[in-house]
């Protein structure tokens, strides 16, 4: 009876010679973490740069939710489908801007039948009433006014989506944003105008019940490697704050 040799993980070899030299508690200023993420990146594809960021927040008090959106200049590099619930002249505002479906009562009959094949819905605020009839199909896709996929400039909210310009950061339980802030085939200067763009925001969203440090831990890094420490005071002082 032939004796079964189990293989070698290839990825968990690759990840182990990544990390070989790498100290994950050493911290770095922004130019730092994006050269090392760069350097440390050896996927076949073109690998996402995320930015996790610790907040000194209770996610359990309603007024200490950090959310909101903003456009980061070079955009995430990543593509999005888009549904949009609309009519009129919001409808050809949406479709002018590259949106892949729009649609009002057949577009929501159609979501009801259990169809949710695109990353983002965006309404119109003339549609927000219809809203109901499809959040519970579609969870954490539903439109809100909070993340701006509710809102009067439907084209425009279109155009930025589809340009992967617009992000949204929120924190989870534990009081961490998870964000993507490009792809590691951007120039360092791209990826660096992004993440100073992205703690910009996140800095000034800070409720004002919020007590010591806001910006606890920062870590960046791609879809395949290590992470990168950053200096939250630093990193704060550099995004201008």
């Amino acid at each position: 009876m032939a004796i079964k040799v189990k293989k070698k993980n290839s990825s968990s070899q690759r990840f182990a010679a990544i990390i070989k030299d790498h100290d994950a508690d050493k911290m770095h200023s922004i130019d730092e973490a994006i050269a090392g993420v760069k350097a440390k990146s050896s996927a076949k594809f073109d690998e996402t740069v995320d930015l996790a960021i610790k907040l000194g927040i209770d996610s359990r008090k309603s007024d200490q939710n950090v959310r909101g959106i903003t456009n980061l200049p070079h955009g995430t590099g990543k593509k999005k489908t888009v549904a949009v619930l609309a009519k009129g002249d919001d409808a050809k505002a949406a479709e002018a801007a590259g949106a892949d479906f729009v649609g009002e009562e057949e577009l929501i009959k159609r979501i009801q039948e259990g169809w949710k094949d695109f990353d983002v819905m965006v309404a119109s605020s003339d549609m927000a009433p219809q809203i109901g009839k499809i959040g519970r199909f579609l969870g954490t896709k539903t439109p809100n006014k909070k993340n701006g996929t509710v809102t009067d400039q439907v084209g425009m909210a279109v155009k930025e989506i589809k340009s992967a310009s617009r992000v949204e950061y929120r924190i989870d339980k534990a009081g961490i944003v998870h964000v993507p802030v490009g792809k590691v085939s951007f120039t360092e200067a791209q990826l660096r105008e992004n993440v100073l763009v992205l703690l910009d925001a996140v800095i000034k969203a800070k409720p004002s019940s919020s007590k010591g440090r806001f910006l606890q831990t920062l870590t960046m890094s791609s879809t395949m490697g290590p992470g990168f420490k950053l200096d939250p005071i630093v990193a704060g002082k550099e995004a201008g704050h």
